[in-house]
């Protein structure tokens, strides 16, 4: 393993979630598709809440759909909250192929370095202020999420796939992409997993309104 993968490794293992390093991947959750998925009814509830979860946290979201003339819009249940953004067009199935994806990536690190170096002025930086863990909500879990998180993880990125909000048409293909992201390096953490990591403290203003969304 080269020195250079080593260092990347080393600074994945040393960034745990926080509000300030983290953003949020919804990927084509659409028409049919959506609830032709294993166990979509889940899927579309916990993606909802996942949702709910990082605009009451203040984490950037990138919303995408995959040729949408063709598989639809995103669910209602999921572009009803995203309502006052617009999803990304994009063809390929790797979401890095599109320019809009890259930009959007980039103007949510440049907004967190920019916040950083607000702060450091007046003495009070945080070292996590850079987004660079991006958890992933979406279908399907064998395609487009796959490659997707594959080029993250080629950029210097650090992924999580949220389990519970990730599925493909067979749980054996959704499996197999948890199973071969993981030995690629991407992480794993679920719903109430990752809310409470990014919540932190139950004394923080935000604990209340992340405890309403998953009880």
């Amino acid at each position: 393993m080269s020195s250079q993968q080593n260092q990347l490794n080393q600074r994945r293992q040393l960034r745990p979630l926080t509000n300030e390093n983290t953003g949020l991947i919804v990927v084509d959750v659409q028409g049919n598709l959506a609830h032709r998925v294993h166990d979509s009814a889940s899927l579309i509830a916990n993606c909802a809440t996942l949702i709910k979860g990082a605009q009451a946290l203040g984490l950037p979201i990138i919303w995408l759909e995959q040729n949408p003339e063709k598989l639809g819009a995103t669910v209602s249940e999921l572009s009803t909250l995203l309502s006052a953004q617009s999803p990304i067009i994009k063809f390929s199935f790797n979401a890095g192929a599109e320019p809009k994806f890259i930009s959007a990536i980039n103007q949510a690190v440049t907004h967190a370095n920019t916040n950083e170096n607000s702060v450091a002025a007046k003495g009070t930086a945080n070292i996590d202020s850079k987004i660079d863990n991006w958890l992933m909500c979406d279908i399907e879990a064998h395609i487009c999420v796959y490659q997707t998180a594959q080029h993250l993880q080629q950029s210097g990125f650090n992924v999580q796939l949220v389990q519970d909000c990730i599925s493909s048409r067979t749980l054996a293909n959704k499996t197999l992409a948890i199973n071969k992201l993981s030995q690629s390096g991407a992480e794993l953490t679920g719903l109430e997993m990752c809310l409470y990591e990014l919540v932190k403290d139950c004394r923080e203003p935000a604990f209340k309104d992340i405890l309403a969304l998953i009880r």
